[in-house]
């Protein structure tokens, strides 16, 4: 049964994405930018979220809402699934996040997904990423939307974590605009690998905003270390144990 409801899951969340990206490319480029963040993004990825939990049984619980500033900045969350991509275009908006260029190539998908100007990097080339998200984020920033990074650079099973980029803490700390943490264990429920998913309560836990103490390469690096202590210390309370390091390769 649980299998006869994934497949029909994954049916319905492509077939809503192919007639929402086909819609959106024609409606959205008529669109302010803010409008169109929340028309392109934010409207699916709430129908997928509620698609998760009426087809699967994955529910959420959130904590911290009151922690979400007025103004916009930059999200460091953790990345265990496709979950928590959903939800946090869902939760904020604009939004506009840090990716891997090769997914703006995907037909309909991709092509609408450039609409909202996501920051798509080259992974394989470090150094011009980083760049790329420095400049970038810093344009959607002022431009009042916020800017999503997985510090990890890719998904991580639960249980574990990835060694932390500071290419989010320096975009914040140049930018003069705090960090919100946010740590989750979608990953418990919907797993990296395959197809399966198990029913249960995801829970999210979206801390108080962090600010740099001070400027340059060492406030970049304290606030990261903290947003990353951060993590982990929620990661330990969700699980009952500490994560391990994920071996990894540099993160972006």
């Amino acid at each position: 049964m649980q299998a006869l409801r994934i497949t029909l899951f994954y049916l319905l969340l492509s077939l809503s994405a192919c007639l929402w990206c086909l819609i959106s490319l024609v409606v959205a480029p008529l669109l302010p930018f803010h409008q169109r963040c929340r028309f392109v993004v934010q409207a699916w990825c709430r129908s997928s979220v509620w698609l998760t939990r009426v087809m699967l049984g994955i529910r959420y619980e959130v904590k911290g809402l009151e922690n979400v500033p007025q103004r916009p900045c930059v999200i460091l969350s953790n990345h265990q699934s496709t979950w928590e991509t959903f939800y946090l275009s869902a939760q904020f908006a604009p939004l506009t996040q840090v990716l891997k260029r090769e997914l703006l190539r995907v037909p309909f998908f991709g092509w609408a997904l450039a609409l909202v100007r996501p920051i798509a990097i080259d992974r394989s080339n470090p150094k011009v990423a980083l760049k790329q998200v420095a400049k970038q984020g810093d344009e959607r920033l002022k431009q009042g939307a916020w800017v999503l990074v997985f510090p990890e650079g890719t998904r991580i099973p639960p249980g574990q974590i990835g060694k932390f980029s500071r290419g989010g803490a320096s975009l914040a700390v140049n930018a003069g605009l705090p960090i919100l943490p946010v740590a989750h264990n979608a990953g418990e429920f919907w797993p990296k690998e395959g197809w399966g998913k198990r029913s249960g309560t995801i829970q999210v836990v979206i801390g108080a905003p962090m600010h740099a103490q001070g400027e340059g390469p060492r406030a970049i690096a304290e606030l990261n270390e903290r947003a990353f202590a951060w993590v982990c210390e929620q990661q330990t309370a969700m699980r009952g144990a500490a994560p391990q390091m994920a071996s990894l390769a540099e993160p972006i």
